[in-house]
């Protein structure tokens, strides 16, 4: 071997064992799921939120929530457009993903996806919203012209029928389709958290709360994105949030992260009570290469701080002035998006981070750029809000319309 590839051969070593705590397997030294897989089930989980968000008031008549309805169903709907980009990145060969359609293999959670997506899209979601708007796409296609009257009289499907008993079948439609979402926004993400928690071989995955962790944990970050995107579009568009449906979107906001934090609690609680004999691999990862993104990031900022907040707002409502109750409900939801997306990161690279042996880590370091980069998973998290942005244009005017019959349709609900 000659002198270059030698002095070659040594960094490498080098540069290996500076990045390898203790005992780790060889084929335990990369990661294989990185950032891509981080993101893929938080962009999930803001879907099934955001949804829940919206089916309180379809299916519960939860009223006050009735201006924050519509933008909920879009938000879900512009998050669910991206949801399967990070797995198709990760492929490396999209066109690959085809044969999860031209095989299907049920036993597969990973390939169950794509039934699931299919069936969420198409039979829920974007039927729900087309009951939903229909009156307005006949509307708006009489009084639009262009593009925009095109559009509006291409989406009506070719139903133009706007009588009272038409309108009273869609909104009996809707609420079905609604309640059929509900638990189908539950599969959505719960099989996630499924993958993860049927890994036996792995301590920190292999856990059967795991589904149920991840179902709440995505309705309380979709909820979250929901009190954000509906305070940052009225703030663009210069109008007054109604403040009886902040307080009730704090409220639900308040009990869902409860929810949330007793579950997680109770998943700590019984690792450390059943003492298993990968819990001291657990304490140290928790207290070292996790303490940041682990108990600051999720427990502290992202959990007890905004619980503390949103407790405070509800105890004291009538003592707290709207103004400060707003940046209250802003900031909590804010925090909550960063917790769970710091708990997305700590179950996917967290669980990679230790060796089976049970004595040695490894480290994850994050590239800038690249297929797994960073930057590619920020484009990720920033696209879906470019599609809102598009779909808010066209879907949700600033004005409301004038229905045909001379009453007014509003433009949020």
């Amino acid at each position: 071997m000659d002198p270059v590839s030698t002095a070659q051969a040594v960094n490498e070593v080098q540069t290996l064992v500076t990045h390898i705590d203790g005992y780790v397997y060889p084929n335990e030294q990369n990661l294989l799921w990185s950032v891509l897989i981080v993101v893929y089930p938080y962009i999930t989980g803001l879907v099934a939120g955001a949804f829940i968000m919206a089916s309180l008031v379809r299916v519960f008549s939860v009223q006050a929530l009735a201006p924050a309805y519509r933008l909920a169903l879009l938000t879900a709907l512009a998050f669910l457009l991206c949801a399967p980009l990070p797995l198709l990145l990760h492929l490396g060969h999209p066109e690959r993903c085809l044969e999860v359609i031209v095989t299907p293999h049920v036993s597969s959670p990973m390939a169950m996806f794509g039934f699931v997506y299919a069936w969420y899209i198409m039979a829920v979601l974007l039927l729900e919203l087309w009951l939903e708007y229909r009156r307005d796409f006949v509307v708006w296609g009489q009084r639009e012209r262009g593009f925009k009257g095109l559009l509006y009289r291409l989406l009506t499907l070719g139903a133009t029928d706007v009588s009272p008993g038409a309108l009273h079948l869609d909104e009996r439609l809707s609420q079905t389709i609604t309640i059929i979402g509900i638990p189908s926004a539950f599969l959505l993400h719960g099989y996630v958290g499924f993958i993860f928690g049927s890994i036996k071989a792995n301590p920190w995955w292999g856990n059967v709360l795991m589904p149920i962790i991840f179902i709440f944990s995505a309705i309380v970050s979709g909820m979250a994105l929901c009190v954000v995107v509906y305070m940052a579009l009225n703030w663009v568009r210069r109008r007054a949030a109604d403040d009886a449906c902040l307080d009730k979107m704090g409220m639900f906001l308040f009990f869902a992260l409860l929810v949330d934090f007793s579950v997680e609690a109770l998943d700590w609680i019984h690792r450390l009570y059943q003492a298993e004999e990968s819990i001291h691999v657990l304490k140290q990862l928790a207290a070292g290469k996790l303490f940041y993104s682990l108990l600051v990031g999720q427990l502290c900022l992202g959990t007890l701080a905004p619980l503390f907040l949103l407790g405070a707002t509800q105890l004291l409502r009538e003592r707290i002035a709207m103004w400060l109750r707003r940046r209250i409900y802003f900031i909590s939801a804010v925090l909550i998006m960063v917790g769970v997306l710091m708990m997305r990161w700590n179950v996917v690279i967290g669980g990679q981070l230790f060796s089976k042996s049970l004595r040695g880590f490894t480290t994850f370091k994050l590239e800038p750029a690249g297929q797994e980069g960073w930057l590619m998973g920020l484009a990720l998290m920033i696209l879906p809000f470019v599609i809102l942005g598009v779909l808010v244009r066209y879907f949700l005017p600033i004005l409301p319309v004038t229905a045909a019959a001379g009453e007014p349709a509003s433009a949020e609900k």
